[in-house]
C-alpha cells in the first residue's frame, strides 16, 4: 500500500519518548535517511539545522505541537503520530496548526503509506484531507463519536 520508491532516500525525523517506538519506525524507514529523537530538545535542533521530507511526530512527552509549529515554519510535512493525545481535540488543533496527517499509533502498521501519502499530497499541492483521511475517518467515527468533526467543519473547503 504504501509507495516504497517515493520513500526510498527521503530524510525523516522521527521523535517520540519510547525507544523502543523509535527503533522500530526506524526500522519500518530503512529505505530513508532516519534521524530520530526522543526529546522536545533534540527534535528542536534538528529541526532547525536539517531539511526533511517528512517530520514524524508524537504529541504527548516531547512537546509535539510546539515542535509541529517548527516544522510548518520551515515548510517540513507533519505527520502527527499519537496514542495519549488521541481525541477530536487534539485532532483539530494539530490539523489547523498545518499537520499533514493525524495518525493514532495503533494504525502504525500503515505508517509508510501515511508518510508516503503526506509527501505525495506536498508535492502534488493537494489541500488536505488526504488519502489518509478518507482512510482513517471510520475509526475516528468510531472512537469520537458523533459530530466529532462538527468543530472542524470549513477548515478543509
Amino acid at each position: 500500500m504504501a509507495d516504497t520508491d517515493l520513500l526510498t532516500g527521503k530524510r525523516l525525523l522521527i521523535v517520540d519518548d519510547e525507544p523502543d517506538l523509535l527503533e522500530s519506525l526506524a526500522e519500518l524507514f530503512h529505505m530513508c535517511e532516519v534521524d530520530t529523537a526522543a526529546s522536545f530538545e533534540s527534535a528542536k535542533a534538528f529541526l532547525e539545522s536539517r531539511d526533511y521530507a517528512v517530520a514524524v511526530l508524537d504529541i504527548m512527552g516531547v512537546r509535539g505541537h510546539d515542535l509541529l509549529e517548527i516544522a510548518v515554519r520551515r515548510g517540513t510535512p507533519a505527520v502527527m503520530l499519537t496514542a495519549h493525545a488521541l481525541s477530536a481535540d487534539h485532532f483539530i488543533k494539530s490539523m489547523k496548526s498545518g499537520a499533514d496527517a493525524y495518525v493514532p499509533k495503533d494504525k502504525i502498521a500503515d505508517i509508510q503509506f501515511f508518510v508516503s501519502d503526506a509527501i505525495r499530497a506536498r508535492q502534488e499541492q493537494a489541500k488536505p484531507p488526504s488519502k489518509w483521511f478518507a482512510m482513517l475517518k471510520p475509526y475516528f467515527d468510531s472512537k469520537f463519536g458523533p459530530g466529532w468533526l462538527d468543530g472542524y467543519k470549513g477548515h478543509w473547503d
